[in-house]
């Protein structure tokens, strides 16, 4: 039977109920930094959704039964969702609710077994997107304006690709992160995905003969006037960059920085410009793409792991098998 509907889910917002009010929200503030800020955002609104869903069918969403959360990820597998974000929103669900020190309901077998049978229904392949190689890359940059937008969008993408950076990393950068060294441009990344204590990795760029990922930031920043805070800043349809607002009394106004969507935007546009499927590629395509490049160039393995930061072999491997899939084939010589 359906439960009264009582308590909201809302991750990270059950802790400290019975500390002062500044105090809990310290709290939750030091739990919140304890996951990845997409990873707050995204169990922040799974919690929502598994909220939503509880009040729409008079189940109650926290503490939740078995039968309620099994429920909902049926209702989500029929809706479409991938296995990965249905397994995420179980794993937000079962995270408020330890915070909360209620029974966990996902682990009841009934969950694990309606779980199971989603994978092996819906699949757990991840939809990879295209790889941004450097021939892709090159026809890309081709097409840029030589605007200040068009310099900013080649410094991105030519950075982005010759880092193998993650789109949070990207955006996250700023002048001072950035040191000259005689061989290229050394960049550190305050904080990763594989790095949430922030403890910092450098990375070297070379300056390239063909990209230019160096000589293109520094045609941007010159361009722009940036020299010092975020390197990659939002250009208004005048052809500026845009401005700080507002004012704080302790630091100053902070200038605004792209957004990680962004980068997917930017990237998306050209490859529309160059007459690729845009919906094939993402902002992952960059990262990816070098890894693809290096692969198909013959670079070892260790090398390519050192720039892209990647700790499992596994995943490097897959590019690899990619970019291989044709050489020394099994049937070349008689097919």
């Amino acid at each position: 039977m359906p439960d009264t509907p009582t308590h909201s889910v809302e991750v990270f917002a059950g802790s400290g109920k019975n500390l002062p009010t500044e105090t809990a929200a310290i709290v939750r503030a030091y739990q919140r930094a304890s996951k990845a800020d997409a990873t707050v955002r995204a169990y922040t609104a799974d919690a929502k959704a598994f909220e939503a869903w509880c009040l729409q069918y008079g189940f109650r969403p926290l503490p939740a039964s078995p039968e309620a959360v099994a429920g909902f990820l049926v209702v989500e597998a029929e809706a479409g969702l991938s296995s990965s974000t249905i397994g995420r929103r179980l794993s937000a669900i079962s995270y408020a609710h330890k915070l909360m020190k209620a029974p966990d309901p996902t682990g009841d077998e009934e969950v694990r077994a309606v779980m199971k049978g989603i994978r092996r229904r819906v699949g757990i392949a991840p939809k990879q997107k295209a790889a941004a190689t450097a021939d892709i890359l090159t026809a890309l940059l081709m097409r840029t304006p030589d605007t200040l937008t068009g310099k900013r969008d080649r410094a991105l993408l030519a950075l982005g690709f010759a880092g193998a950076f993650r789109r949070s990393e990207l955006v996250a950068l700023n002048v001072e992160d950035l040191r000259e060294d005689p061989e290229g441009l050394r960049v550190m990344i305050r904080r990763g995905k594989t790095d949430q204590e922030g403890k910092g990795v450098e990375k070297p760029v070379p300056h390239g003969r063909f990209i230019r990922p160096v000589a293109l930031i520094r045609e941007w920043l010159d361009a722009a006037g940036i020299t010092e805070g975020p390197v990659f800043r939002p250009v208004s349809r005048s052809g500026k960059v845009r401005e700080a607002k507002g004012v704080s009394a302790q630091v100053g106004p902070k200038p605004p920085r792209l957004t990680t969507q962004s980068v997917a935007d930017i990237l998306k546009r050209y490859c529309t410009a160059a007459g690729l499927d845009a919906s094939m590629f993402g902002a992952h395509s960059l990262r990816a793409g070098f890894v693809t490049t290096a692969a198909e160039r013959g670079a070892d393995l260790a090398k390519i792991m050192e720039v892209s930061g990647h700790r499992d072999p596994k995943t490097v491997m897959t590019y690899i098998r990619n970019a291989d899939a044709f050489k020394r084939h099994a049937g070349s010589g008689f097919l």
